[in-house]
């Protein structure tokens, strides 16, 4: 998501506000935001939820409808958003 500069804290106060009842939302296991370095006015919201239903229910929520509402006026260009699934895991904790 790439937000108008003068925006940022703006959203932050949005996140700020929102991220304890997401992350209690049903079937939401982590939510992280990140931001890019380079480009302080771009940030990703990394999620993982139990299943693509579960990213559904919440997509459909109250909740969800809410933030998005506040958020979508903030951006400085049209947001992505996307799935990925595992493909492998590298490292010391991934058993092998």
């Amino acid at each position: 998501m790439v937000f108008q500069e003068a925006h940022v804290t703006d959203f932050r106060s949005i996140f700020d506000s929102s991220k304890r009842q997401i992350r209690a939302f049903p079937g939401c296991r982590h939510l992280e935001l990140l931001r890019d370095p380079d480009q302080p006015a771009t940030f990703v919201t990394y999620s993982h939820w139990d299943s693509p239903e579960a990213l559904e229910q919440y997509r459909r929520s109250d909740l969800f409808r809410t933030t998005w509402a506040a958020t979508k006026p903030l951006f400085a260009q049209r947001a992505t958003a996307f799935s990925v699934e595992t493909v492998e895991v590298v490292g010391p904790s991934a058993g092998g």
